[in-house]
């Protein structure tokens, strides 16, 4: 994040300062200064955010997202307006609760490096692997954990309000939720040694798979890899498939759920009876996970 700033002061938040000082009349802050050090923060990643999620998500549901499960019975009226409302209303908080790391990152209290040579290119090329398995791993308990009756009508319950859903729910959370299910991508750089870069080019991966897994394109049917298919059986089935990149520890835990032939086969999920029938599994599934919820939305 340094590397960032350092270029966004270059081109925005140095004449900003210096223009705020000449108004005040005093000096402007210093860039290492704290305040000036979470403004700057605040602002970039509320911006980089908002970036993020129009332009990946509105690329994937332009030229990727399969538009015909709009007619799926489950689908909301209104639901990407309401999708869009969603996460516009949680970015603003996941962003202060997210500034924290980046400012530890500042001051050097994180083990990300710059220098590739500190501990050479294997070490780079496992290090990838290691940041997805570390988060994977604690995504899925804090995902797996939410779903806990004292915690999902509080917490995750926003989420899965979308039961079919477009690119656009990929960030659509209660702003807690949203911000716990990113913890582990920022813990990840104070436990394990990252290259700077490669940490930059994994932050932007995160952000486009998690765009990806609701972008109802079933095409990897890989058991390890937890793709589109294996989150929608999430989304519609609920008690299963937590995990973020792969089905390693929804297997090992005994959560996993492989994806049913229709999902994959294009012409037989569009088939009316077995929309039906769908919709009729995702009711009886409510009835027991959520009655109350089942009570309101059948009123």
């Amino acid at each position: 994040m340094d590397y960032v700033l350092e270029y966004a002061d270059d081109w925005v938040f140095d004449s900003f300062y210096n223009k705020v000082g000449e108004l005040a009349k005093t000096d402007p802050m210093p860039r290492d200064h704290v305040a000036r050090q979470l403004a700057s923060l605040f602002v970039f990643v509320y911006i980089g955010i908002l970036f993020f999620y129009f332009s990946t998500a509105g690329f994937a549901y332009k030229f990727n997202y399969d538009k015909t499960q709009q007619q799926h019975p489950k689908y909301l009226p209104n639901q990407i307006s309401k999708e869009i409302k969603t996460a516009l209303g949680a970015f603003p908080t996941i962003t202060a609760l997210t500034i924290p790391f980046f400012l530890g990152e500042l001051h050097g209290y994180s083990l990300l490096y710059d220098d590739v040579d500190k501990y050479g290119w294997p070490y780079l090329i496992f290090s990838a692997f290691a940041f997805i398995i570390f988060t994977d791993f604690f995504i899925y308990w804090i995902h797996r954990i939410e779903h806990h009756p004292r915690i999902y009508a509080k917490c995750h319950k926003l989420h899965h309000k979308w039961i079919v859903c477009t690119p656009f729910a990929s960030h659509a959370f209660h702003p807690i939720d949203g911000w716990a299910q990113s913890v582990p991508y920022h813990v990840a750089v104070y436990v394990l040694p990252i290259h700077k870069w490669l940490y930059l080019g994994l932050f932007s991966f995160v952000n486009i798979w998690s765009v990806m897994i609701h972008d109802g394109q079933y095409v990897s049917k890989n058991p390890v890899v937890n793709g589109s298919a294996h989150h929608t059986m999430h989304h519609l089935y609920f008690n299963y498939n937590y995990g973020q990149f792969t089905t390693m520890f929804d297997r090992m835990f005994g959560s996993h759920r492989f994806p049913t032939a229709e999902i994959y086969d294009r012409s037989r999920r569009k088939s009316k009876k077995f929309l039906e029938q769908q919709a009729k599994e995702v009711d009886d599934m409510l009835k027991q996970v959520d009655p109350e919820d089942y009570k309101e939305k059948q009123q």
